[in-house]
């Protein structure tokens, strides 16, 4: 039985997310702390553990009462000293369940109707704002930061490129420039990237202006709140054409009767 605010903390992963559809959930890791030196108190880093064990969960995104709040301390604490559950698990297990569920749900859909109004503000002001900035009946915009000189990417074809990956407040989310050029079939990615990258040819960079609809949809992903607006910088290194279909093998001719 899985406490359903862990699915929450799906959505709010820090964990990178690229425009490949789907992915492996990667370990679960601490930040790296910088430095050798002690700064801190034992004190003080259980108290940031805390914190971060909270943001993981984004128990914030589920907002608890003061009560509840208190509640929730209260069994960690309890767990913490080593006590027994302060309920009959089996006989609470359903409810509490049924509990964090109603919980999630109304955090996902207050995140959802949230992120649905920033994302209408966000494409009105960028049509009013940037002339530069194309709209395709798909509700995709784009803009041509630097056009290429070489081909353009057909949808079987894999691309070599070099992106970075933003939420519309700035937040990065993934990007290559630090692993090095990353390679997609381009029609195995998120379909505002199958769309997009067609519309820049080999060495040009482009902006994409992703709805959630050609993204990642109501549910997000790792790094991606649900209902969310990308914005990608990237640039077109090469283009591989997809590997032609072999040739049917020929079929020998019957020999001729003998008369």
């Amino acid at each position: 039985m899985v406490c359903s605010a862990v699915a929450v903390a799906s959505a709010q992963d820090p964990a990178a997310a690229t425009p490949a559809q789907g992915g492996a959930t990667p370990a679960i890791t601490l930040p790296p702390i910088a430095g050798s030196a002690p700064t801190f108190t034992n004190d003080q880093l259980t108290e940031e553990f805390g914190w971060w064990i909270a943001k993981r969960l984004a128990l914030t995104e589920v907002q608890f009462s003061p009560a509840e709040t208190a509640g929730l301390i209260k069994g960690l604490t309890a767990a913490l000293n080593g006590k027994e559950a302060p309920y009959d698990l089996e006989k609470a297990g359903p409810q509490m369940d049924a509990f964090m569920n109603g919980k999630q749900t109304a955090a996902l859909t207050q995140m959802k109707a949230k992120n649905a109004a920033s994302a209408a503000a966000f494409f009105g002001k960028l049509k009013d704002e940037n002339k530069n900035v194309q709209f395709t009946p798909s509700g995709l915009a784009y803009e041509i930061v630097q056009p290429g000189s070489g081909p353009f990417p057909a949808p079987t074809d894999t691309v070599k490129v070099q992106y970075t990956g933003k939420l519309v407040d700035g937040t990065v989310f993934d990007s290559s420039v630090q692993r090095g050029p990353a390679e997609f079939a381009l029609n195995g990615v998120i379909p505002g990237w199958t769309e997009g990258i067609q519309k820049i040819n080999k060495g040009g960079k482009i902006r994409l202006y992703i709805p959630s609809a050609l993204g990642y949809g109501d549910n997000g992903t790792q790094g991606i709140p649900p209902s969310s607006t990308l914005v990608f910088d990237v640039e077109l290194l090469d283009i591989k054409p997809a590997a032609a279909a072999p040739a049917p093998a020929a079929v020998p001719s019957p020999a001729p009767a003998t008369p």
